[in-house]
């Protein structure tokens, strides 16, 4: 009927629309370069803006070294001591893959046990070539959650903080103390990130203030404000993890039981793509060299690509969970659960 206000999701997409519109107007796609690290005040200050920022210094300190966090280095270290190492057919890991029915899923990988000189043949060289023949299986060190440091480790609660990289920690901080001061919190975990070209990490955002520092190779960064998160068509997908087929060996995609949560994610998965994105997003994109360390602001999306021979470090920080920053990126990504991402493959192949 003429004259009736339009429907509550399409009041809210408007709404959505013009938040992302101004927010592009008043802050448009730069990042703030800084030559040094900044102090505590000055970082705080940036927490409070909340945009990304470049910084060309290192968050780990005598990384610059020839010999230093290379293959044979890290090698060294680590000696034959077992590490958990993620393995896909593609890699792409925490990723919406299609599965042997066709079907979409939120995808895990398989987590091999391997010692870090073998893991680290399975990658390229610095300049991208293949250091050894592998089986087309591609390996990354990304297990998350604190593999180098948890909370546990600051908490004097007397509790053990064990890490398969212990040896690696005493070239590590544990954190970092500008950003530690300006939040007045130390991390919520610490990860050791090692890969290559072949592993893309899907986009994706975290609840974390997040300090990301290169120290071998460069990553390659496609951002998008919380502003944007509605350019990115979350959906809802079943969860599956791949397995090694007892078998033949090879991987396989095993969906997990049918009362397992669905997974919201991205339906984009390559933002940088021709047309991935509406017009309507703007995204930026940031080279993170060796030596240089991104601030990522909580609920900032991310995409990453990775080039040859690549080892760096992140720090996780809880972001203030007072006040309306948590309520403002629940709300720019949706008060709604998004559809169900196979269902409306099956509408558009019918159609």
């Amino acid at each position: 009927m003429a004259g009736d206000p339009a429907p509550e999701s399409s009041y809210r997409t408007e709404t959505l629309r013009w938040l992302a519109e101004e927010y592009y107007e008043l802050n448009g796609s730069q990042i703030d370069v800084l030559d040094s690290s900044p102090t505590a005040l000055e970082f705080s200050r940036l927490v409070h803006i909340g945009r990304p920022v470049l910084i060309r210094d290192s968050a780990i300190p005598d990384s610059k070294g020839d010999r230093t966090w290379s293959k044979a280095w890290i090698a060294d270290k680590m000696g034959e001591s077992p590490i958990s190492v993620a393995v896909t057919p593609n890699g792409r890991a925490d990723a919406v893959t299609s599965g042997p029915d066709r079907k979409l899923y939120f995808a895990e990988p398989h987590t091999q046990r391997m010692s870090m000189g073998s893991f680290l043949d399975t990658l390229s060289s610095a300049d991208g070539s293949r250091d050894l023949f592998t089986d087309g299986e591609v390996h990354y060190l990304q297990s998350q959650n604190g593999n180098l440091f948890t909370n546990c480790y600051f908490d004097l609660c007397g509790q053990e903080d064990p890490s398969e990289f212990e040896p690696l920690r005493e070239y590590v901080p544990s954190e970092v103390p500008w950003c530690s001061d300006a939040l007045d919190r130390s991390p919520d975990a610490v990860n050791l990130w090692i890969g290559d070209e072949k592993s893309v990490t899907s986009i994706h955002s975290d609840p974390y203030e997040n300090i990301y520092t290169v120290i071998r190779g460069s990553k390659q960064f496609t951002l998008l404000p919380p502003t944007e998160g509605w350019c990115l068509k979350e959906r809802r997908y079943p969860h599956a993890t791949y397995v090694r087929s007892p078998t033949t060996s090879q991987l396989e995609l095993v969906p997990s039981p049918a009362d397992t949560p669905l997974v919201r994610w991205s339906s984009v998965t390559d933002p940088t793509a021709p047309g991935a994105l509406p017009p309507e997003a703007h995204p930026i994109h940031v080279t993170v060299n060796a030596g240089e360390t991104l601030y990522l602001p909580a609920g900032w999306w991310h995409y990453v690509r990775q080039q040859g021979f690549t080892v760096a470090v992140n720090y996780w920080y809880d972001m203030e969970g007072r006040g309306m920053s948590w309520v403002w990126l629940n709300f720019l990504r949706g008060t709604e659960e998004p559809p169900l991402g196979n269902e409306e493959d099956e509408a558009v192949a019918k159609s």
